[in-house]
């Protein structure tokens, strides 16, 4: 299967720069999974799809200020540290901008010296394993001297870094959004659980391994990251109850789908688990346990993209996306919405 196969044309100017002001009334497109037909309406009709009985699963990552800004010490030349992943409170794999300057030995320092970091290995993928050295709760000091890394489509400085968490976030650790998420409102939340569908919450902390090009002709030939993950036991006990009673599984985002992917078993029940995965969907996949899916419109030829052509058939993904194309909907982190179901 070629990477190419994925491929479509998105004229620069449907990429969207800012959030609506209301999380709920961006437009959703709704994909019949099994015949490629498509409705369209906004966000808050996603009530209209749901039923008692069904179980919305929700990825609680946070997104921390990943992204820091610094200098080699005793040097004035700038340096931008990404976060990664986290191995130990000190210890990151971090993405390094320009990596031709950092070496193994070298330290960075960041806020006039209220973190520093020394570089330990260079790994294959160019990224760095460093030790940061600080002062304090490490938390706060991010806090203080980072900033909220939004992807490198988006141009425009957002206003309030909140509108890049969703309105669940607690669980401290991604350095980027689960972006399906964004659409939803306290309010919305509340009469999705008054009309009786469950609401499980899951973790995944989201590293931009996931957002990388893939730079290989063939899928198969794809390595994805891994990142980190958790469901608990009360969660996973709300996803199989809704499951043995005949609900249906609604995961919102790619993410909250590749954690139950990788925690169910081939009947479909999930189990309380923590650890790293790298699942990667792509169209050949058998779901497990994933029965509808609400996203965002994905770059051409992601792992995103493959991820939900998997889950409706590449030329419906495909066909849908140019009818997005063509009635002008906004695409990407800040964009609208699909629901496959």
């Amino acid at each position: 299967m070629k990477v190419s196969d994925f491929y479509y044309d998105l004229p620069e100017e449907l990429i969207a720069q800012k959030p609506l002001e209301d999380r709920a009334a961006s437009r959703l497109m709704v994909l019949d999974k099994k015949t490629g037909q498509t409705a369209h309406c906004v966000f808050r009709d996603i009530l209209k799809y749901l039923k008692k009985g069904d179980c919305l699963v929700l990825n609680d990552t946070k997104v921390i200020p990943a992204r820091l800004y610094g200098r080699k010490e005793n040097q004035q030349s700038r340096i931008e540290f990404v976060l990664i992943k986290k191995h130990t409170q000190t210890i990151w794999e971090v993405i390094v901008r320009p990596g031709k300057k950092v070496r193994p030995g070298s330290c960075i320092v960041f806020g006039e010296g209220k973190l520093k970091a020394y570089v330990r290995e260079i790994l294959e993928n160019g990224n760095r394993i460093v030790e940061f050295e600080y002062d304090g709760i490490f938390e706060e000091v991010l806090d203080e001297v980072g900033l909220i890394p939004l992807p490198p489509y988006i141009t425009e400085k957002l206003d309030d870094p909140d509108r890049y968490q969703t309105v669940y976030a607690r669980e401290k650790g991604s350095s980027a959004a689960p972006t399906a998420g964004l659409h939803f409102t306290d309010e919305l939340l509340e009469e999705i659980r008054e009309m009786g569908v469950d609401i499980a919450y899951v973790t995944l902390h989201v590293g931009l391994g996931t957002f990388r090009p893939v730079k290989v002709a063939n899928v198969e030939d794809h390595y994805m990251h891994t990142e980190y993950y958790e469901i608990k036991e009360e969660n996973a006990k709300i996803i199989n109850d809704a499951r043995e009673s005949g609900g249906r599984i609604f995961c919102v985002g790619t993410t909250s789908c590749r954690v139950l992917e990788s925690v169910s078993d081939e009947n479909g029940f999930v189990k309380a688990d923590t650890g790293e995965t790298d699942i990667f969907i792509y169209p050949g996949y058998k779901f497990k346990i994933v029965d509808a899916l609400i996203t965002n419109f994905h770059l051409p030829e992601s792992t995103l993209l493959m991820l939900v052509s998997s889950l409706a058939g590449r030329e419906n993904i495909l066909n849908a996306y140019k009818e997005a194309v063509n009635k002008r909907y906004r695409f990407f982190s800040f964009g609208d919405a699909m629901l496959i179901i």
